[in-house]
C-alpha cells in the first residue's frame, strides 16, 4: 500500500482537528443546557410533549418530552438534558404512528451559517426560553 502523501496527512490533520473542535464545542454547550434545565426543575416548569415538523411542513409526535428552545419549535432539550432537532424526514404514516427521535450534538451557536430562520448564540435561545417557561 503506498505511503500517505502530504497532502493527505495534511487533509486527514485537519479532520481530526475539526472533529476535536466540535467536540469541545458539543460539551460546552452541553454545560450550558444542562444548566437550563437544572433550572426549569428547580422553578417547577414541567417538560411537554414534543412533536417534530416534517420536511413537507407537517407537525407530528415524538416520543420524547421536553422545552422548545426557539419559537419555531424546531429545536428541544429533555429532562435528561439531551438536544433535539426537531425536523425530520418521516414517512407518510409518521402522521399517524410519529417520529422516533434521536439526540444531536449541540452547538453554541445556533443556525451557523444559515441565512434564514432563527440564529444566534444558545445561551441567548435558552434566556428567552427561560424567561417563556418561567413566566407561564
Amino acid at each position: 500500500m503506498a505511503e500517505e502523501s502530504q497532502r493527505q496527512a495534511d487533509a486527514r490533520r485537519r479532520h481530526e482537528l475539526a472533529g476535536q473542535a466540535a467536540q469541545a464545542e458539543a460539551q460546552a454547550a452541553q454545560v450550558q443546557l444542562d444548566a437550563f434545565v437544572a433550572r426549569l426543575v428547580e422553578v417547577g416548569a414541567t417538560p411537554e410533549p414534543l412533536q417534530a415538523t416534517l420536511l413537507n411542513g407537517s407537525r407530528v409526535k415524538t416520543d420524547k418530552t421536553g422545552w422548545y428552545l426557539n419559537k419555531a419549535r424546531t429545536l428541544a432539550v429533555a429532562p435528561d438534558g439531551s438536544y433535539y432537532q426537531l425536523v425530520t424526514a418521516g414517512s407518510a404514516l409518521a402522521r399517524f404512528t410519529g417520529v422516533r427521535l434521536l439526540p444531536s450534538p449541540p452547538t453554541l451557536v445556533i443556525g451557523r451559517g444559515g441565512r434564514d430562520g432563527e440564529t444566534g448564540d444558545l445561551a441567548d435561545f435558552l434566556a428567552r426560553a427561560l424567561d417563556d417557561y418561567t413566566s407561564r
